[in-house]
């Protein structure tokens, strides 16, 4: 069962969280949202409160599952690998989708000869080979790679630590699932096809996702805007006035359905 735990009031805002986390880690933004918006806030299969759909790892199918338990015509925000669902939601149900807000996230998370502002893919490949051993211990690793240009990353990462495991563990199948479909997807091609407003807000001293690479892609699209942050890949964390600010003011200028 897909757990989406609604909260707030006024239009319509879908929120998804990143690869291993839970929709809980918005903490410090859910609440300077749902002073502005209905805020849905959705648990992943496999993750927090949704940890027994055990749903495939498809971001696509994801995408449209999420639609269908939520209102049409809403602002959808993703970060990291939430922000790939975000994408296929707009893409393949642009009238569920007003405006899209991508944190943290790149069409295509690992690098390549055309692509050098990503991940370097042996990245990946280490932490899903570690998650075979401890995956625990791998997803920590995880966080703190996250948090790295964060201010006080020491004490963010003790707290991320103990709020990622407090809906339960997530499933290894889908971490491992995952990291597969990260190592994968590569939606560069589709991004001029985005119908609605969008708004790209970048960490600028996030280490996973480059904000050279979402700066590219808001420049692809015809309703596209930057942002950048002096954060990592977390904004929403160090930053969440910031953020929530950020939001509330796009959402200003997206047409109503």
């Amino acid at each position: 069962m897909l757990h989406i735990e609604t909260v707030g009031t006024g239009p319509d805002l879908v929120l998804i969280h990143g690869w291993a986390m839970h929709g809980g880690i918005f903490a410090p933004l859910t609440p300077l949202l749902a002073g502005h918006f209905r805020v849905h806030v959705v648990d992943l299969p496999g993750h927090g409160f949704s940890h027994d759909d055990d749903a495939p790892v498809d971001a696509r199918a994801w995408a449209a599952r999420i639609a269908d338990a939520t209102p049409r015509g809403a602002i959808w925000v993703g970060w990291s690998m939430g922000g790939l669902i975000v994408l296929h939601a707009a893409l393949d149900a642009p009238d569920h989708v007003r405006g899209l807000v991508e944190i943290a996230n790149s069409p295509r998370f690992v690098a390549a000869a055309d692509w050098p502002h990503a991940m370097a893919p042996k990245v990946l490949e280490g932490f899903e080979a570690g998650l075979e051993h401890n995956y625990r211990a791998t997803v920590e690793g995880f966080l703190a790679l996250e948090l790295i240009g964060s201010p006080h990353p020491q004490s963010m990462l003790r707290d991320l630590k103990a709020r990622v495991f407090e809906r339960g563990e997530p499933s290894l199948r889908v971490l491992v699932e995952g990291l597969r479909v990260l190592e994968a997807t590569d939606l560069r091609a589709r991004l001029a096809e985005l119908a609605m407003p969008n708004l790209w807000i970048a960490g600028h001293r996030d280490r996973l996702i480059h904000a050279a690479a979402m700066r590219w892609a808001a420049q692809q699209t015809t309703h596209g805007e930057f942002i950048e942050i002096d954060s990592g890949h977390a904004p929403f964390l160090s930053h969440p006035r910031e953020v929530a600010d950020a939001i509330v003011e796009f959402a200003g200028r997206v047409p109503r359905a």
